[in-house]
């Protein structure tokens, strides 16, 4: 492998890594608190429909964004309410939503736009274009350091970087703020949190809406950066990925991120090398495609009951009288 190839491989693991960021991140802010959230998948693929649809629309990436965050944010008050407010199993309310998802876009999608469930493909100014960092150009020349500035950190859309800065946004809001210190202890131990007398119930909504709000990025992402448009089942179960890569990374900001590049890289990996030749053995294109998927099972067998999720987490809280 040639050092090109590999800037090209690491260039489609971060694109390919972004949307998973962003849904590991958020499965991360509400887990903390203390809520099982196993509804990513369905709402990264609300928002994404929604974000087509209305970029499609409109002709505006970051309406579409908005519309993404908004109807992400629907399913996350709806998980809120079933969870929290009425103290209903979480697993149930989340797969509840999947489902939902699943069925909810294609319908709409057939209803708004006749495609079979796709939106129209999206032309510039409807997804996101690439960004190109000041210096990029003059500085590809440099061996080395001028390929790894201009053809991998430079060149991505607003999202990626976004996904990005959302990291050490995330450590700083859990670990250097009040408000990330009682997310972790209504995660831990929410009597000893309404004892202070603060808002268990409070806590864990604003949990539930950061968590709307990440998951309504990845959405768009994936339907105005990553594709030009929404197509049927397009998360490909990635909400998934994205909880096996939170488990993997032990509920961790930046352990996430990279968790969530690693998978990025596999499937990089496999889009680049679909077969690959190992003296008289070879690999099939199926065994390549399927390697992020591999890896979350493996993480789901071998790492479960080696990382301790929060002590409350999936159970509904009782206010004691």
């Amino acid at each position: 492998m040639d050092f090109a190839t590999l800037i090209e491989i690491l260039d489609s693991t971060v694109r390919l890594g972004t949307p998973l960021l962003f849904a590991c991140l958020a499965g991360l802010f509400s887990e903390r608190a203390g809520i099982f959230d196993i509804g990513l998948e369905g709402k990264m693929l609300a928002a994404a429909f929604l974000a087509g649809a209305v970029a499609a629309v409109t002709g505006s990436a970051w309406l579409g964004t908005l519309a993404g965050i908004g109807g992400s944010l629907i399913f996350a008050a709806i998980h809120g309410f079933a969870s929290i407010t009425f103290r209903g199993n979480q697993l149930i309310s989340g797969v509840a939503l999947n489902f939902l998802a699943s069925g909810m876009t294609i319908l709409l999608g057939q209803y708004w736009f006749g495609l079979g469930g796709r939106t129209p493909a999206l032309i510039a100014g409807g997804r996101f274009e690439a960004i190109t960092l000041p210096f990029a150009d003059a500085l590809a020349p440099i061996p080395v350091i001028g390929r790894l500035y201009s053809d991998l950190l430079s060149g991505h859309s607003a999202l990626v970087y976004i996904g990005f800065a959302c990291v050490p946004a995330s450590a700083f809001l859990l670990y250097r703020t009040r408000f990330g210190l009682r997310l972790r202890a209504v995660g831990e131990n929410p009597a000893a949190v309404d004892t202070a007398g603060i808002s268990v119930t409070g806590i864990r909504y604003a949990a539930v809406a950061i968590c709307g709000v990440l998951c309504g990025l990845a959405g768009a992402y994936l339907a105005l950066g990553l594709a030009a448009g929404f197509g049927k089942e397009m998360t490909a179960g990635r909400g998934f990925i994205a909880l096996a890569a939170l488990i993997f990374a032990k509920w961790r900001p930046w352990y996430a991120l990279g968790a969530t590049m690693l998978f990025g890289f596999l499937e990089a990996v496999g889009n680049r090398f679909p077969k690959i030749e190992i003296g008289f053995i070879s690999v099939p294109s199926q065994f390549m495609q399927a390697l992020p998927y591999i890896l979350t099972v493996v993480i789901l067998a071998g790492f479960v009951g080696k990382a301790t999720p929060p002590r409350a987490g999936g159970e509904p809280y009782v206010k004691e009288r």
